[in-house]
Order: C-alpha cells, then structure tokens, then sequence
C-alpha cells in the first residue's frame, strides 16, 4: 500500500543578509540553484528568490557575471576568471575578464600558485580563487584557461628603440602589447590583432588594419570590438532575407487599410519607418466626442518566421544599435530599411492595433488585423509641429494631422490622470557634419509631436499585453518594478539633507516623486533632487512574468511597435498572430517556415528570451554610451586646460566624476588632486567632504574644473580645480576613507555643497 503523499512544505526565503553571508564563504561560484539548494526552496520558494535576486541587484548589494553567478556589487566572486595584465617579479598580476562595476576600476590581484610555477604570462587567462585580506583582495590559481579567440584592438606606437607596441583602447586595461608582426600598419594607425604566445609573454599579431583611431567612424568601431557586436551578416541571412523580401503581400486574411491617409511622423533622418498612426472622430452615438484611431506596425513576423536564419541571427543581436555614425541593424537592409519600413505610397504589409477611444480619453475597445497600408507620408517630427502651429503649410494637415491632434488631446488627458513618472532631464545628440566630425552636442528639442506619437505608441503597446492577456497567450513584459524599500531609505536619507522630508509609509506611485520635484524651488537644488530619483529607480528589463510598469504607472505593458529593432517586439507580434489566429497562407515554393505565429517551443523558451535580449539591451546602451564619450573626448581635445562648466554626476571614495554641462561625457577628479586636506567619504549621501574645511562635493552639485586630459582612443576625460593639483601645499600621509555600508563617520565640517544655498522652510509645491 503506497504510503502518504509528501507535501512540500514553503521553506523562508533568506534575507539579504543570509544570501550575501553565503556568497561570502562559498567556494565556488554561487548560482540562484546553489542559494536555492543550499537552503531548501523548491517550487514557488524559487520564484520569490528570483525576485529577491532581482531587488538585490537592482539595490547595487549583489552583481551577476553572464554565467548568473553572483557576487556582491563592485566585488569579485569567490571563484572567477582572470587575465593576466602584468609580471611583477614572480608574480602575476590579474584583473577579473569581466567587470561591470560602473564608476570603479578593475581591482588587481596578486595571483599566488601552490607548488610548481605554472609559468603564467601577460595575456593568459585563468580560474581563480579569490579572497580578501585587508583592504584587497589576493587570487589563488586553480587551473589556466585555453586563449581567448578574440583579437584584440589598439593603437600602433613606437618607442624610442624603435620597438612597435597596442596600446589599447579599453580605458581598463593600462599596458601595452609588444608587437611580434606589424604587418602593412604604421605608427598612428587602429588596427585589429591576433594574440600569439611567445614564451612567457603574449605579442601581437597585426591581421587588420582599420585607419586612423581618431576617424569619427573608427570609434563606434571600437565600441563594436569591444562589446562582441555583430556587425556583418553571413551571407547565408543575407541571402535568406532577399528570399523572404519575394514574399508575396496576399489580400488573403488582411485588411484593406490603404484608402486611409495614415501617416509615420519620425526624425528627419531616419532609415526605418516601424510605425504609422491615423485618427478620426467616432460617429458612433454612443461614443460622442470620442475617436477611432489605428496604429500600424510593420509586420516583421510575416517575414521573419520563428526557427529561420534570419531569426537566429535577429535573436543573436536582440536589438539594433544606434551610435551617431551608424546604426549595426538587427535585420538586414533588404528587410529594415526596405520591405519592412512603412513607405509613402507604397504597399505593405502592417499588424494593426485599432482602438476606440472614448471623450475622456480612455481606451473603450481594441482588436489586432493584418493588413495591407499605403501610407500618405512621411513626415519629419518637426514639419508635423511646424504645420500644426500654422508655421508652414503642409498638405496633409487637415485630413491627417489635425484629427491625429485632436485625438492626442484626449489621449494626454488620460495619461496626466494617471500620473506617470515627469523627470524632464534634457536628452542630447551628437551632430556630425559630412566627414563625421561633430557639428554640436544639441539637447533634443521636446516638440508636441514627439508626446503624440509617444502617445499612440504607449496605447498600441499596453492594447497588445491586455490582448494576449485575455486570449490566455504567453507575453515577453516591458517591466519596470517599484522602486525598492532601500533605495528608498537611501532617498529619504539624502533629501533629509537638504531639509526635505519624504514619509516612508505612503504607497509608491509615480506621483509621489512627481510632487517631490514640484516641491523643489531652487534651481540649483532640482537637478540634484531629480538626479537622485532617477538613481532610486530599478532598471527596466524584459520578461514573461507581469510586474508591471511602473515608471508609465500602467499595470501590463509589452513592447510592440518596434519589430525592425528589438526581438521583444517581434515574438509579441508572433503571440498575436496566434492568439488572434493571423496566420497568413503558408509561403509556396519556398525554404521560408510554414508559420509566422508563435510556436509551442518558442513559447517555452520565453523566460531565457527574455533575460538574453535584456543583456543584450544593456549591451547596446553601453557600447552607445561609450562610443558618445569617445566622441566627445575628441571635441574637447583641443581644449586641455581650459576651466569648463561641470556637473558632478559620481562620487566614490577615490574622487568624483563630472560631466561637461551641454556636452556630456564623464570625467573624473582624483580625490589626490583635491587638496592637502583629508577627504571623508559619506557612502549614503555620496558626498566627499573637507575634514578642515567642510567643502563638499555630491551628486547633482555644479562646479567648474579645470580639462587635464581628453583621450579620443579610450573616451575618457580627466579634470581638477580650476586652481590646480593639490593646491593647499604638501599632502600628508594618504588617509583611507572608512569602508562601512550606509554612513561614514565624518569629523570635518557637516554641510551641503558651497554651491547649494540652504533651503529650509522653502520647499513647497509649485503652483
């Protein structure tokens, strides 16, 4: 007789501390599986861990490594990857191969080796234990590695003995490489090289030689090396897309949508059209001073089926990458910026979301089609608003634009109702002329039209997760979750400052920041404030559990409207074809996937889907960071020694980072060049303060530095005073910061930064 039926009883989750203890001592890498196992969660004791992990990392306690094992923020694992960047005496000197700390150098470790020497080089990659010992850390090898494949990049250099050396172009890497065959290159020249072991030290190899590192195009270049970019297609992609370009757009099972004047407003510049929008009054008596409107999105699914070339290839790139010189696209030409962008006068293929939107500007009814559009224009953001403020006459304004307009209205009405996150910070782009030198760094212009086709995207967006949500369909979420109780503790900590006070009881909503920000009447003080809400927000991610969104304070919300450029939106138009049974008739004669929906493999693979193109958003947002700062660098770098107007955007225990107000790029002040005096570090507030003097330096403050050095090659930029190095004379002996969590004794004068007058009793609301 079977005995009685094990029932699992839910263990405790462990708390933040329990988890980092156990990080702290494991001796291998520690996963979310080995926490689980470790303490006996099962079932939906995991998911809940899932999400503690998640909190933790958006906290800044824990870092997760591509293999997703763990180890606290600006730390290093118990067990991880070296390279090896330098000999001293008999000893190795290693970073960890991958370091995402950001606003820290990469920590160097002394390697110690048990028993025989195993000859490590300058280059070689090992396996290492790791542990701390005083204010360091020391690395005991466990075994080498095989070489990595990748090549590596730098800047051909010759020494006074007329010796060839890469020095690279990462700013983490500090030494350069001697080079064995130099190839066609010249000093001066960017090239690409093969790493080859000789001895006891790895040379380099020239293999490509790609011009002069300081070419505009050579830095977006760099960024695309260093982040593993795809950036050529093989030609068996290729290939197939000019196959899928012949697939015929059949009248079977679609809308006829292309007696509508449907427009696609977008920058003047752009090479792919995703979306296109279109409005008219609701005629409907039951509906009075309502609209019916349709937002049509290329349909990239029809063309990019689940399980082709082309949609390994799309998946291997998660999304295009947009850097001021190039775009690398997730999908080729023949389909991103042809046959899949919505052209004037053109036929082609859309998935439309109609909807119904009532007086008040809420959305009544929706449903998706399939559809052939013929768009009436393409029309730039700024001719959109210059004919609606009635500065230019444009053809389309009255049958298109305006009932497009008068829509918008309603919709904004709904929107302010519901009180999304307002941080009105100031996007800049990179102007270049037609050498690819940078004409200005401009702040993009808010116009009107921009908020409208953000609008209608938003409800297209929010229409497709309420969709598969009701057919009972898998969903890849746009989520971005509360903000967590810490970062909120670390808020109210730092506007206690500044004599602001923020309750904790009170439920989160967007609106609670919002009125934060319309407290605040001092113009110096807004950007700080605003800064440092920014700073307590999680970062937005995909995935196929709905948290919510709550930066757009909206409860589902999938990302549909940009399939050219993020497989997100992709398989969302995948899961609609088949909840909404799109399908089209299977492609004839034709190596092409039979179906266009989302399959029941696919559909199980939706949690790894979404963690890999969430890495591989990051990724892009890095490598386009990067390459703006390289950019920058070279604009200024004819300014070295010129007192500029900063903003402190970092601070650490080693100094502080500032941008260049109006251009952008981080540079950092050494804590060494701030003075003779003593520094004392508050970790809470982030703020560096004078022990003698009280001068204090956080985030948000404006000051003005002094540019020491702009490096083009690596984007980095180095300031001080305006008044020098080390101005107040001979430095005493170095003064270690404490290193506590939360906040650091400080025996010098407490206070606010110079800049920033005091504030008391004057916060309130704006009227």
């Amino acid at each position: 007789m079977a005995g009685p039926r094990k029932t699992h009883k839910p263990k405790q989750v462990p708390t933040r501390k329990q988890i980092l203890d156990f990080i702290e001592r494991s001796d291998q890498q520690v996963g979310k599986r080995e926490i689980a196992k470790a303490f006996g969660l099962r079932g939906s004791d995991k998911i809940a861990l899932k999400a503690l992990l998640k909190d933790m990392a958006d906290e800044g306690l824990i870092d997760s490594t591509p293999g997703r094992a763990f180890h606290k923020m600006g730390g290093i694992p118990k067990v991880t990857v070296l390279k090896i960047v330098e000999i001293d005496g008999n000893e190795a000197i290693g970073i960890p191969e991958r370091w995402e700390a950001d606003n820290a150098p990469a920590p160097k470790l002394r390697i110690k080796e048990k028993g025989r020497r195993a000859a490590l080089a300058v280059g070689d990659r090992i396996l290492a234990r790791t542990e701390s010992r005083g204010q360091g850390h020391v690395a005991f090898l466990m075994k080498k590695l095989a070489q990595s494949s990748e090549m590596l990049m730098g800047v051909v250099e010759k020494d006074e003995r007329d010796r060839y050396w890469l020095k690279p172009v990462d700013r983490k890497i500090r030494r350069s490489t001697p080079i064995l065959d130099l190839g066609e290159a010249e000093p001066g020249n960017l090239v690409l090289a093969e790493p080859v072991k000789r001895g006891s030290e790895v040379k380099a190899r020239v293999k490509d030689i790609l011009g002069d590192p300081f070419a505009p195009k050579s830095f977006s270049l760099i960024a695309i090396h260093k982040f593993e970019i795809p950036l050529h297609f093989p030609d068996a992609v290729k290939e197939e897309a000019e196959q899928a370009t012949r697939l015929p757009v059949s009248k079977e099972k679609r809308e006829d949508l292309r007696h509508l004047p449907i427009v696609a407003i977008d920058p003047a510049d752009a090479r792919d059209h995703d979306d296109a929008i279109w409005a008219e009054p609701d005629d409907s008596p039951d509906n009075k001073g309502g609209f019916n409107a349709l937002i049509a999105i290329a349909d990239v699914s029809y063309y990019v089926r689940s399980g082709s070339k082309l949609d390994r290839e799309a998946y291997k790139r998660g999304n295009s990458v947009y850097f001021p010189d190039r775009v690398v696209p997730m999908l080729p030409e023949a389909l991103s910026t042809d046959v899949c962008s919505l052209k004037q006068g053109v036929d082609r293929a859309a998935l439309v979301c109609h909807v119904t939107i009532d007086a008040k500007g809420k959305v009544i009814g929706s449903r998706f089609t399939r559809a052939i559009v013929k768009l009436a224009g393409n029309i730039a953001y700024e001719d959109a608003q210059a004919a609606m403020d009635g500065k230019r006459d444009h053809p389309l304004k009255n049958n298109a634009l305006k009932p497009l307009w008068a829509c918008w209205k309603l919709l904004a009405k709904a929107r302010d109702e519901r009180e999304p996150l307002n941080l009105d910070l100031p996007e800049k782009r990179v102007v270049l002329d037609d050498q690819g030198k940078i004409v200005e760094i401009a702040v993009r212009e808010r116009l009107d039209a921009h908020r409208l086709v953000e609008d209608f995207m938003i409800v297209a967006n929010v229409a497709a997760a309420r969709m598969l949500e009701s057919k009972k369909s898998p969903v890849i979420y746009r989520v971005h979750e509360t903000p967590s109780r810490e970062k909120l503790i670390a808020l109210k900590d730092y506007l206690k400052s500044f004599d602001m006070s923020f309750a904790m009881g009170q439920v989160i909503k967007p609106a609670v920041f919002n009125n934060l920000i319309r407290q605040v009447d001092d113009e110096l003080l807004l950007p700080l404030v605003m800064e440092q809400i920014l700073r307590s927000q999680t970062q937005a991610y995909y995935g196929h559990t709905n948290m919510g969104h709550f930066g757009l304070s909206l409860g589902s919300y999938a990302h549909f409207t940009s399939p050219i450029r993020r497989y997100a939106d992709l398989v969302v138009h995948r899961a609609l074809v088949t909840a909404c049974k799109l399908e089209q008739p299977a492609p004839q004669n034709s190596a092409i996937p039979e179906f266009s929906g989302l399959g029941k493999e696919e559909a199980g693979r939706l949690e790894r889907i979404s963690e890999t193109i969430s890495k591989l958003e990051r990724r892009a947002m890095k490598a386009e960071w990067e390459t703006v700062d390289r950019y920058i660098s070279a604009h200024l770098a004819d300014r070295i020694g010129e007192v500029v107007k900063c903003r402190i955007t970092g601070v650490q225990n080693f100094g502080f980072f500032a941008t260049v107000e109006d251009l952008g790029g981080d540079g950092l002040v050494p804590v060494r060049t701030l003075g003779a005096e003593r520094f004392d570090y508050d970790e809470a507030k982030q703020q560096l303060t004078g022990m003698e003097s009280g001068t204090a330096y956080n985030i948000g403050q404006k000051i003005e530095l002094r540019l020491v050095e702009a490096n083009a090659a690596t984007g980095s930029l180095l300031f001080e005073l305006p008044e020098g190095a080390n101005h107040m004379g001979s430095r005493p002996a170095p003064y270690r910061p404490g290193k506590g969590k939360g906040k650091v004794h400080r025996k010098g004068k407490p206070g606010r930064p110079a800049n920033i007058r005091g504030n008391k009793g004057k916060a309130r609301r704006k009227k």
